[in-house]
């Protein structure tokens, strides 16, 4: 496939993942309902306020996310240099929640102290991680695995004694965003700024990262200052993560996902690939929440079931076919 006959497709993929999310849900809305939210006089005003308060800023929200989830599973891919390096999977997300979690025990619940919490959180998971995987010394797939599933159970088992002991209000009701939940309300400013700041960075580093994927010798061979830049993708990959779970909960496998689909139709260059998983990830995660808004309407999923449901069967088959190759 070309390549402008795939960013075409990537493109109107995400054009259609838009007004999917857009339209569908609980309450009918159609295509005269978005021309009365443009100021047209016909449509119900009702669904045009239902479009600009719920469904538009919960598209934005979703995009964005699936956007910065991508991106950070293609630089955990990079610095561990095994295919199935994912936020997710590696305890990177659980760390983030368990950073948040306890910036709401300390009483300080806003959004940017649960950034930062997010933030360190998924900073240590991911020095751990370095440091019990051996990634410097490209250690194999099932160490980094294990790493990454004992972090992960660590994080949960963490999370669970936090609910269960706490008698603070506000924590029992982030059960829900725990599972993914791009339902919140709040500002996505900071969120989009994020993700912007992220993405231009790495498009910067695209020659570098492709010269890390061969090794950190023949990196060095070609005059890329490793360990300076291992140390940019170690903290963009950590707060795009951060960044993700504190907009929207733990959400799981579409940094395992997305990448791995974009690199089928033939992306191999970052400064290719970085922004084409963005793209595809913010297509992913909108088709994904809704679909978790109604395949059960009026009953609402969240959306981590529906991407774990599409992420577990997808990792056990490229397990499969890492150990074959």
């Amino acid at each position: 496939m070309s390549r402008i006959v795939f960013w075409i497709a990537a493109v109107l993929s995400l054009f259609v993942a838009v007004l999917s999310g857009t339209l569908a849900g609980s309450v009918p809305v159609g295509a005269e309902d978005l021309a009365a939210l443009l100021g047209g006089e016909s449509g119900d005003p009702v669904a045009a306020t239902i479009l600009r308060e719920v469904r538009l800023p919960r598209v934005a929200r979703a995009a964005l996310v699936g956007g910065m989830l991508s991106v950070a599973g293609a630089v955990f891919q990079v610095l561990l240099r095994n295919p199935l390096a994912d936020p997710y999977v590696l305890g990177v997300s659980g760390g983030a929640a368990v950073g948040a979690i306890a910036v709401v025990l300390a009483g300080a619940g806003s959004g940017w102290t649960m950034a930062g919490g997010s933030l360190a959180g998924a900073l240590f998971t991911v020095a751990v991680v370095f440091l019990l995987a051996g990634a410097r010394r490209g250690a194999g797939g099932d160490r980094l695995l294990l790493t990454g599933v004992v972090l992960a159970s660590f994080w949960g088992a963490l999370v669970a004694l936090f609910l269960s002991v706490s008698q603070n209000e506000r924590l029992r009701s982030v059960l829900f965003w725990l599972m993914g939940d791009l339902g919140q309300t709040g500002a996505l400013a900071g969120t989009a700024a994020a993700f912007v700041a992220g993405l231009a960075g790495l498009l910067v580093l695209g020659r570098s990262m492709d010269a890390l994927t061969y090794g950190d010798r023949h990196a060095m061979g070609l005059g890329v200052a490793v360990r300076e830049v291992r140390a940019v993708l170690y903290v963009a990959g950590s707060l795009l993560t951060a960044v993700a779970v504190s907009a929207a909960g733990t959400i799981g496998f579409v940094g395992l996902i997305v990448p791995h689909a974009v690199r089928l139709f033939g992306v191999r260059s970052h400064r290719e690939l970085v922004p084409a998983s963005a793209v595809a990830g913010a297509a992913f995660l909108v088709l994904a929440d809704t679909a978790a808004r109604t395949i059960m309407s009026p009953i609402e999923l969240p959306v981590g079931v529906v991407t774990a449901f599409l992420g577990a069967p997808f990792f056990l088959w490229l397990l499969r076919r890492e150990k074959k190759s």
